[in-house]
C-alpha cells in the first residue's frame, strides 16, 4: 500500500502534515504526478527537496481559471512550470494535426487534461492570481521554444516562450544545477530581475543592458519570423553554441527589448549523476491515481537511466539541442544500487526492462578532446562515417549489464532503449555484440536505420544503409550461432525533408527484397528544436544554407508512407498513383518484381474492390487469402533453414514521436 508522505505534497493537507507554514516552491507539471527518476518533475523537486526547499507539486491543475494556482498559497520563493515530460501539442496532436484521444501521461490515459501550449497558460493564470510573483519555465517545452521558433501547427514563426509566457526565466537543458544555483539565489534574497548570470538561462531585458558572457547577435524576431534564409542562419548559430565549453551567449531581440540566451551549464558529472538517482523517488503514480494508472509509467517502472546526451545528433531529434551531444554516464556502482531497489520492489517479477538512455550504448564522450574543445561545431561524430577520433568502447556498459544479473531476485536485464548501430557495428572487439544479442534482446531488438536512400539518410544525418545491412547480418548470425530465433524492429520514416517520392520507391523495393512489411511507419513530425524542422519550413539546410527537397503536402506525405507500406491491400490505389508520379509504372503487375497488382478491370481478372483501397476484404463470408508473397515481418530464421537472417520482423508497438 502506497504511502503519501512518501511523496511530495500535492494538497494543503499534505502540507499541513509536515508541519510546514509555506512552500518554498509550486511546481506546476501538465503531466500527472509519477515520482520516478525518468520524469523531470520527479527529478527536478527531489533535487531542490535535498537542498532543503519545500517544494509542493501542482500536477495537471484546472487551467480554466486561476482558482487551482492558488491552492498552496503563494509560495515564498516562487512558480516552477513545466508541460511535462513532452511539447504539449506533441502530445494532443498527431503528425496529420488530428487530435489524440489518449495521453500516456495523464490518469488512465484520459486525454484533455493539460492545455494546448501549456507553459503558456499556465504562467498566465499564475500571473492572474499573484501578479509578479517569480516564474521560472523549464521542461522539454520551454527548452525547444526558447527562441523564435517555427510552430508547426500554425505553420508560422512564434516568438519565443519566454516572451508568450511572460515569465521571468526559462531554463534550458537539464536543469538540477541551474535550478538549484536559482534557487540559492533567490532564498538570499537576489530579486528575480536580478539574476542574469546563470549558465542555461534565457531572460528577457532591455536593448543595450549588460550581458555577462561573450555574445553574438541572431537577428530581430520581426525579421526571423518573415526572412526563411535568416531564420536558418539563426538556427545554425543557435545549435552551434548549444556546447558548453565553445558556447556563448546569443541575443534575439523583440522591439526594446532583447532576449538573452546564458551560454549553456555543462552537463552533470559521474559524481553529480550519482546524486541524483540516488534520491528517495517513490518509483510510482501517487496515490491519488490508484484506481486508474498512469500508462507512461509501466515501459519505465523497472527500468534504468544510466546516460545522457547523444553524439549521434541526428538531424530530427531534439536530444542535441535539449540535452546536448556531451554524453554523461553514470557509476557502475550507482546503477547496481538502483537495481537493488527494483529488486526489492514488491511488484517486480524480475526483469529490468532495460538499461539506457537516449542512445543505450553510448558511456562516454565521443572522443579525448571535447573536454577542451567542446562538440565540433560543423561536423558529426558518426555520420557519413565515424571520425577518425571516435573512441569506440563497450566495455563498461557489458560489465555493468553483467553485474546487474548477478544481483538477487534479478531474473534477466533487457536492453530496450535504441542501440546505435552504426556504434556497435564500429566495435572491433564483437564481445558486447554477442553478449547484447545473447542475453539482452527480450526477443526482438530496436535499431533506426530511418531509410535506404542515400539522399535522404544524408538529410537525416544517418549512415550509408550498408552500415545497418552489415549490423542486420552479424546481429542475425549471432543470434542463429547462439539457437536463437530473434527480430529486429526497426524505425522507418516517410517524408523526412530531402526525401523524393523516387525515394521512397527505392525503399519499397529494398523492403520487398527483405521481405519486411512494416506495420507502423513514422512520418517525419515537424517539432521545434532539430535541423529537420528548420528545412521543413525553410526548405534550406541550416547547417549548410543549401536548398533542400521538401514534401509539404498532405497527399504526397501518404502516397510516400504508402510506399513504404506497399503490401497493404487497402494502400494499392495509392502505390499505384505513386509508381506512377515516379516514373516507375514498371513496378505495377503480376509478376513478383512488381509493388502492387494491376487495378481491378486492368489486367488483372482474379483483383479484387479491396485492392483499390477499400476496407472489405471478404467475397461472400470467406476472407480473401493473403498473397503468397506477403510477409508481415521478417525474422531471423531458425538455426538450418534456407534463408538465415533475411528478415526482420515488423514493428508491433506504437512508434514514439521523435
Amino acid at each position: 500500500m502506497k504511502d503519501r508522505r512518501d511523496f511530495l505534497p500535492t494538497t494543503p493537507a499534505d502540507v499541513r502534515a509536515r508541519n510546514w507554514s509555506e512552500v518554498d516552491f509550486v511546481y506546476v507539471t501538465g503531466d500527472a504526478y509519477v515520482d520516478h527518476p525518468s520524469f523531470g518533475a520527479a527529478i527536478i523537486t527531489r533535487v531542490l527537496e535535498a537542498e532543503g526547499f519545500r517544494v509542493a507539486v501542482l500536477a495537471q491543475p484546472d487551467y480554466k481559471s486561476a482558482d487551482d494556482f492558488k491552492r498552496f498559497g503563494r509560495p515564498r520563493l516562487g512558480f516552477l512550470v513545466s508541460s511535462g515530460n513532452i511539447d504539449s501539442m506533441v502530445a494532443h496532436y498527431t503528425v496529420s494535426k488530428k487530435k489524440r484521444t489518449y495521453d500516456y501521461y495523464s490518469p488512465g490515459g484520459a486525454a484533455g487534461k493539460r492545455p494546448d501550449r501549456a507553459v503558456i497558460v499556465y504562467c498566465n493564470r499564475i500571473r492572474e492570481a499573484y501578479g509578479d510573483v517569480p516564474i521560472i519555465i523549464g521542461g522539454l517545452e520551454a527548452s525547444l521554444r526558447r527562441f523564435a521558433h517555427y510552430d508547426y501547427w500554425e505553420g508560422r514563426v512564434r516568438r519565443s516562450v519566454l516572451v508568450d509566457s511572460r515569465a521571468d526565466i526559462l531554463t534550458y537543458g537539464m536543469g538540477e544545477n541551474i535550478i538549484t544555483r536559482i534557487a540559492k539565489l533567490l532564498d538570499r534574497g537576489v530579486p528575480i530581475k536580478k539574476i542574469r548570470d546563470v549558465r542555461g538561462c534565457v531572460y528577457l531585458s532591455k536593448r543595450g543592458e549588460r550581458v555577462y558572457f561573450d555574445s553574438k547577435e541572431i537577428g530581430d524576431y520581426d525579421t526571423l519570423k518573415e526572412d526563411k534564409r535568416a531564420y536558418a542562419a539563426a538556427f545554425a548559430t543557435q545549435y552551434k553554441n548549444a556546447d558548453s565549453v565553445r558556447g556563448v551567449a546569443l541575443i534575439e531581440y523583440y522591439g526594446d527589448k532583447m532576449l538573452v540566451q546564458n551560454p549553456p551549464m555543462p552537463p552533470l558529472e559521474r559524481e553529480e549523476l550519482d546524486r541524483v538517482y540516488a534520491l528517495p523517488y517513490a518509483r510510482d503514480f501517487h496515490p491519488d491515481y490508484d484506481a486508474v494508472g498512469v500508462p507512461a509509467i509501466t515501459e519505465v517502472k523497472f527500468s534504468i537511466t544510466h546516460n545522457r546526451g547523444c553524439f549521434g545528433a541526428c538531424n530530427f531529434c531534439a536530444i542535441a539541442f535539449h540535452q546536448g551531444r556531451e554524453v554523461r554516464s553514470r557509476s557502475v556502482e550507482s546503477v547496481v544500487e538502483e537495481a537493488k531497489k527494483i529488486a526489492a520492489m514488491p511488484d517486480f517479477k524480475g526483469y529490468i526492462n532495460d538499461v539506457g538512455g537516449p542512445t543505450a550504448n553510448f558511456r562516454y564522450p565521443s572522443c579525448d578532446k571535447q573536454s577542451e574543445c567542446g562538440v565540433c561545431p560543423n561536423k558529426k561524430c558518426l555520420a557519413p562515417t565515424p571520425c577518425k577520433n571516435l573512441k569506440v568502447d563497450h566495455t563498461e556498459y557489458a560489465d555493468m549489464l553483467s553485474e546487474i544479473e548477478k544481483l538477487d531476485g534479478i531474473k534477466k536485464v533487457f536492453v530496450r532503449s535504441g542501440i546505435r548501430f552504426d556504434y556497435l557495428i564500429a566495435d572491433t572487439d564483437d564481445s558486447f555484440f554477442k553478449q547484447l544479442v545473447t542475453h539482452h534482446v527480450s526477443g526482438q531488438l530496436k535499431v533506426a536505420p530511418e531509410h535506404c536512400a542515400q539522399s535522404a539518410l544524408s538529410m537525416m544525418g544517418k549512415p550509408s544503409v550498408d552500415v545497418f545491412m552489415r549490423f542486420k547480418k552479424k546481429f542475425f548470425e549471432i543470434s542463429a550461432d547462439a539457437g536463437l530465433e530473434q527480430y529486429l524492429v526497426p524505425y522507418l520514416m516517410s517524408s523526412h525533408p530531402g526525401t523524393t517520392m523516387k525515394d521512397a520507391v527505392e525503399m519499397a523495393l529494398w523492403l520487398k527484397k527483405w521481405g519486411y512489411s512494416p506495420e507502423q511507419v513514422q512520418d517525419f513530425y515537424p517539432t521545434p528544436g532539430t535541423i529537420s524542422t528548420v528545412m521543413y519550413y525553410t526548405g534550406i539546410n541550416p547547417m549548410t544554407m543549401k536548398s533542400v527537397y521538401v514534401t509539404t503536402d498532405y497527399h504526397e506525405k501518404q502516397l510516400q508512407r504508402a510506399l513504404l507500406q506497399f503490401s497493404r491491400p487497402e494502400n494499392a490505389n495509392l502505390v499505384r498513383e505513386a509508381l506512377r508520379l515516379a516514373g516507375r509504372e514498371d513496378l505495377i503487375g503480376n509478376t513478383p518484381d512488381c509493388l502492387v497488382r494491376p487495378a481491378f478491370g486492368q489486367g488483372h481478372k482474379t483483383e479484387h474492390k479491396a485492392r483499390d483501397g477499400k476496407r472489405s476484404s471478404q467475397r461472400g463470408s470467406k476472407k480473401l487469402p493473403r498473397p503468397k508473397n506477403h510477409v508481415k515481418g521478417y525474422k531471423s530464421d531458425k538455426p538450418g533453414s534456407k534463408k538465415p537472417g533475411q528478415s526482420v520482423q515488423s514493428r508491433t508497438k506504437k512508434t514514439k514521436n521523435r
